[in-house]
């Protein structure tokens, strides 16, 4: 463990490491911070640049991009009340206002410092929790990594949609597309009705650049330009964005407050930034001594929950490591990247690839690091770069979709797959149907139906065999629990808050 760790240490820290992770830093802040554009789609356009690179300069690269994003997300939260992801509408709340006071540049101050802590306390979480949980990982048998994958699926279902009958239909609709090419047990041909291209599947990758940046494009494209050119003038001097020693102490309490938690939740696949934002931020609020400022230009309702956005992608980072269980659509699209380098996540990454394993937990620490230093430099220039024309940026994107898609496997089919899932992505959007399930489904659903048809055979079609374990019974009742909580739980909450909110405007 400790040889590993000083190769991966050594391996994070070279210098074509560092640089590419400082690159995906500017490249995650830059898209972090333009509405519409989510970090999941800025993963997407720089994926197919990594298909010729080191692993190690990959992921130092995308970790950095991951990293980056969340905290980019606050800029624009807080100059222009429009935040630039989901984690960050809670940063808004407080944000804005203090910007309307003259006060951007502190309050992008704090939103920074606050990242950064969230991002190393979660990167202590990582590297002490992600090995213990990897050797545990090592003792489970098919039945259980059935019940592991299934349980994946069910929390992924009932956190991403509003409905979880529509979450259950975009999963089941990744399941069968899943089926479609060669049996993994038998090698026979499935529901490729005679076309030669569908022999080996679709691609994980190409159905991602399809679901996500095609939509996204569109979405830009109809959507007018919100920056105004006075924005600029109101961040303050260089200076101003350095955080004061007062401020600094006042936001430790909020911070301290958000950092676990988003942590902890990261930790849970479905869970996300947004949901860690704002429990943290409510926290943060019912321990405060100064409830009241919250809600009007607080220091600590902007520390709160950039600490806990940021936190969750360390977290989000172990069960992805450790049990190749995506804890978000990033780190679906990360397992991606990975099984493109021949590098399969799971609790065999430590034992057999242990120096790229850590060496992907210092990345994330360097990360962090780099995401403190660049973020505080360059935030003037990073704001400027939010008015480039669309007319330039959206072909370019769309180009690079394009290139990606056909790079992958030299396929101009893969690029048609792109398109299809293209048009499958903007009519689940009409739908108000989730995306996140399909994905998930499509990075799950090969492992789901292979440890099932090997736990039927070693068993010889006995279902009992998923009740033998301790492990598989955990699990599978996790899953029954989360789907519960989606049926009754959910359900009976939003009646209750309903309720709450037609009393007041009753009387």
């Amino acid at each position: 463990m400790i040889q590993d760790a000083a190769l991966g240490f050594s391996q994070a820290s070279q210098f074509s490491s560092l640089v590419a992770t400082a690159i995906g830093v500017m490249f995650g802040l830059t898209v972090g911070m333009i509405p519409g554009m989510t970090i999941s789609t800025g993963i997407i356009i720089v994926l197919p640049l990594t298909y010729t690179l080191d692993p190690n300069i990959s992921i130092a690269l995308l970790l950095g991009l991951y990293v980056a994003g969340m905290t980019g997300g606050s800029f624009t939260a807080i100059l222009l009340n429009i935040p630039g992801t989901p984690s960050a509408s809670a940063t808004a709340i407080d944000g804005f206002p203090l910007k309307e006071r003259g006060e951007a540049g502190r309050a992008l101050g704090i939103a920074i410092v606050a990242s950064f802590v969230g991002g190393i306390v979660s990167f202590g979480c990582l590297y002490l929790i992600a090995p213990q949980l990897a050797d545990l990982a090592l003792n489970f048998r098919a039945p259980d990594l059935f019940a592991l994958v299934l349980f994946g699926l069910t929390i992924i279902c009932s956190f991403a949609a509003k409905s979880l009958i529509k979450g259950l239909v975009s999963a089941a609709l990744g399941l069968m597309i899943v089926t479609v090419g060669q049996d993994p047990m038998m090698g026979t041909a499935r529901f490729t009705f005679d076309n030669v291209n569908l022999l080996s599947g679709v691609h994980f990758l190409t159905a991602m650049i399809g679901l996500f940046a095609i939509p996204e494009l569109i979405k830009s494209i109809c959507t007018p330009a919100t920056l105004m050119p006075e924005t600029q003038k109101k961040i303050g001097s260089f200076w101003s964005v350095f955080p004061r020693l007062a401020d600094l102490k006042q936001i430790l309490r909020p911070m301290l407050i958000g950092s676990p938690i988003g942590s902890f939740l990261g930790l849970l696949p479905g869970a996300g930034g947004p949901i860690a934002a704002f429990i943290s931020y409510d926290y943060a609020k019912k321990s405060s001594k100064n409830p009241e400022e919250y809600g009007k230009g607080s220091i600590e309702g902007i520390a709160a929950p950039e600490s806990a956005n940021n936190a969750v992608t360390g977290g989000a980072l172990i069960p992805m490591m450790t049990l190749g269980i995506p804890g978000d659509p990033v780190t679906a699209i990360l397992i991606g990247a990975l099984l493109v380098h021949g590098l399969a996540p799971g609790p065999l990454l430590f034992l057999e690839r242990g120096d790229f394993a850590y060496g992907l937990i210092f990345s994330f620490f360097f990360a962090n690091i780099f995401n403190l230093i660049l973020a505080l430099v360059g935030v003037r220039l990073l704001v400027k770069l939010l008015n480039t024309p669309r007319a330039f940026m959206m072909p370019t994107i769309g180009l690079l979709c394009v290139i990606g898609s056909y790079a992958l496997r030299n396929s101009f089919f893969d690029i048609y797959v792109m398109l299809a899932f293209g048009v499958i992505g903007l009519i689940m959007r009409w739908v108000d149907m989730p995306v996140v399930p399909l994905l998930l489904a499509l990075v799950l659903g090969k492992p789901l139906e292979e440890h099932l048809r090997v736990s039927l055979i070693s068993s010889q079609g006995d279902y009992s065999i998923f009740l033998q374990s301790p492990f598989s019974v955990g699990f599978l009742s996790l899953a029954a629990f989360s789907v519960l909580w989606s049926l009754v739980v959910v359900p009976w909450r939003d009646r209750l808050r309903a309720k709450k909110l037609e009393g007041p405007t009753s009387q």
